[in-house]
């Protein structure tokens, strides 16, 4: 999803459209999505600001209209995992009206996001109320669970250069013109984070690959040569082929 600047008279009609693109809004009445659009509140919050915290109070759930944003949670020595990094088009912090209104995990800006936020007790209404919007839920739950289990897939069977390369595939399209140049979305330590493993891991995998595929990389500028070559270094590894079927 592209990102979306709302003119201010125009705001409710935008906000209706980013809701209508989301399959847990498609299976609400008419009525209770105007209800959505009506508490929608936009907000903009700067690089570093936390949403939530692990173990917080769900009191908002929202949805990226522009920048990444960084879900992860606490280990037991007190370090961070992340989890999952999304943007454009994703909602987040849903998920809480399951676990007895608890986050189960935190949520941080890594650069300037614009956000739609909605009221958790709406959802958890909605789902309590409407067999279609509950059955919805449910698949969106299973589809991030399907993603997580490729992703325990992947840590498993692939090595750490295979891990950067299916990073980079899921940032290209088949049908995209090669050689394909690509910015790298968010820095480097939080790639290596998102991908389970340590900077100078992450480091070395990367001249690895570079080295194995002839990928070319200059600070967060990245070029492919060859598509066909990535995927076959990458996906032949695990069970999964280019494109995965859990792209998005």
């Amino acid at each position: 999803m592209a990102a979306v600047n709302c003119k201010k008279a125009d705001t409710k009609f935008c906000f209706e459209d980013i809701i209508a693109r989301h399959s847990l809004f498609a299976a609400m009445p008419d009525t209770l999505v105007e209800g959505f659009v009506q508490a929608a509140q936009p907000i903009t919050v700067s690089k570093g600001s936390t949403l939530f915290m692990q173990n917080d109070e769900a009191e908002w759930f929202y949805i990226i209209t522009k920048g990444w944003v960084k879900l992860f949670r606490e280990t037991l020595d007190g370090d961070e995992a992340v989890i999952d990094m999304v943007t454009t088009g994703h909602i987040f912090g849903e998920s809480a009206i399951i676990d007895d209104g608890i986050h189960s995990f935190g949520a941080t800006a890594v650069e300037e996001c614009d956000l739609l936020r909605f009221p958790s007790k709406m959802l958890k209404a909605a789902v309590a109320e409407n067999h279609a919007v509950a059955l919805a839920m449910l698949g969106s739950m299973s589809r991030h669970r399907k993603q997580q289990t490729r992703e325990i897939e992947s840590l498993n069977l692939q090595n750490a250069s295979q891990r950067i390369g299916c990073f980079l595939l899921r940032l290209c399209r088949v049908n995209d013109v090669e050689p394909i140049s690509l910015q790298l979305p968010y820095d480097k330590s939080l790639i290596a984070a998102r991908l389970g493993m340590k900077s100078e891991t992450f480091s070395r995998a990367l001249n690895k690959l570079r080295n194995d595929t002839s990928i070319a990389v200059k600070g967060s500028n990245v070029e492919i040569p060859e598509i066909d070559a990535l995927s076959h270094y990458a996906c032949t590894a695990c069970s999964s082929e280019f494109p995965c079927d859990d792209l998005h």
